[in-house]
């Protein structure tokens, strides 16, 4: 568990334990699968001959399966050793890809590696409380973005290329991380369970998940994780499906592989300055300072609206790494405050299961505005702008918040 520090002094245990080698092992196979599922689903779905406004439908249903199950994959994750929570969880997703492969609507069967991505968020990210002392926790975030930023890139480029080879070896490729990130998980130190249940009854559950929101909605520091993190990730989910319209509307790429394959490829590259922007927080970026974030987060919104003015593929690319700097940048510190204020209330668990609903509520509802402007025939450009002036504005708006109140503090 978690040292106390004597303040201004740092806990001598190394960062790289085996314990914490293991999990970035196991989320970079699981997250290097997640991506590459995606791309080998849309493929899988052409194949079929699904319309095009059905696409951004397999994100909508994974993130259903985060808002449903929110109330109680807190308390499951925070009930048992983290290790094996991770492992059923990949077992999950595998379950779901195996299915995909065997035939299972794309749909339903993304839904089902949903179910286990759901269990699996809380304890990959509630751990690092567990495995580092507070005074390595950004470092420890940032190490986990970054394998997690690797994989994304990996898991698109390779997802992409693999559904244009074939689609069912995709998914057979796909289908074998998944069991060895659960086999790895094996690895992980049996911890001891941060807050186990008492009791087991759904009413319980729901109510200690209300307890858990209704605590970190009072936390300023919380609350403004919770909004700041969720309008980050609704923003980059639409904006994979964005380049995936963007890439044969602007590009003129008519081969559908050759555009899977560059859409991919260009999620990859937003990945790269995530990763950049990960490194240069884990650098710059304290608990203390995280309004340093700020800033990055604010050129995010305006970066996706000139996005829409670009037509060559290599200032796509230069503008697309800025964008993933700026937001690996902010959202690194607002997970690792989310993390502390929840570990020291109601458990590191319980605040990632609620930082998934307020998250994937806003996924589903950009990509919800996204779809219907999609299926209007709205243009890519329109899209564009569309979805980077609500992120434009709503993260002023958050800002100008933070600000305010560090002004009263001060």
């Amino acid at each position: 568990m978690q040292a106390s520090l004597i303040p201004g002094q740092e806990d001598a245990r190394p960062l790289l334990t085996r314990g914490m080698l293991a999990v970035l092992i196991a989320q970079f196979l699981s997250a290097l699968a997640d991506n590459a599922l995606l791309f080998a689903a849309i493929a899988l779905l052409r194949s079929q001959a699904a319309p095009a406004w059905q696409l951004p439908l397999l994100q909508e249903f994974f993130v259903l399966a985060f808002i449903l199950l929110a109330p109680f994959v807190g308390p499951f994750a925070d009930s048992l050793p983290k290790g094996r929570v991770m492992m059923l969880a990949n077992s999950m997703k595998f379950i779901g890809a195996a299915g995909m492969l065997c035939g299972l609507n794309p749909l339903l069967a993304y839904a089902m590696v949903g179910l286990g991505a759901a269990a699996y968020s809380p304890a990959k990210y509630g751990i690092l409380c567990e495995l580092v002392s507070t005074d390595k926790l950004v470092k420890a975030n940032s190490m986990m973005e970054g394998s997690t930023i690797v994989a994304i890139l990996l898991g698109a480029v390779l997802g992409g290329w693999l559904a244009g080879q074939s689609v069912q070896g995709a998914l057979m490729a796909i289908t074998t991380c998944y069991l060895l990130a659960a086999l790895i998980n094996l690895l992980i130190p049996r911890l001891p369970a941060a807050h186990p249940l008492h009791q087991l009854s759904l009413k319980a559950l729901l109510k200690d998940f209300l307890i858990a929101l209704r605590t970190l909605f009072g936390n300023a520091d919380a609350r403004f994780s919770l909004l700041g993190t969720s309008i980050f990730w609704a923003a980059g989910s639409t904006l994979r499906f964005l380049l995936v319209a963007w890439v044969p509307a602007t590009l003129l790429i008519t081969d559908s592989a050759q555009a899977l394959s560059t859409a991919a490829n260009l999620s990859g590259v937003v990945a790269i300055g995530i990763a950049v922007g990960a490194a240069a927080a884990a650098r710059y970026v304290t608990l203390a300072t995280v309004n340093r974030a700020l800033p990055a987060g604010l050129l995010i919104g305006g970066l996706i609206m000139a996005f829409s003015l670009v037509d060559q593929l290599s200032l796509a690319i230069t503008l697309l790494i800025i964008t993933g700097a700026c937001g690996g940048f902010y959202v690194v510190p607002l997970n690792a405050l989310l993390q502390e204020r929840g570990h020291e209330s109601v458990g590191a668990g319980h605040a990632i299961a609620v930082q998934n609903l307020c998250e994937n509520f806003c996924m589903l509802g950009m990509l919800g505005m996204y779809t219907l402007m999609h299926k209007q025939g709205a243009s890519i450009s329109t899209s564009t702008v569309a979805v980077g002036a609500l992120v434009l504005v709503a993260i002023s708006v958050l800002s100008f918040a933070r600000w305010r109140a560090a002004g009263r503090n001060a």
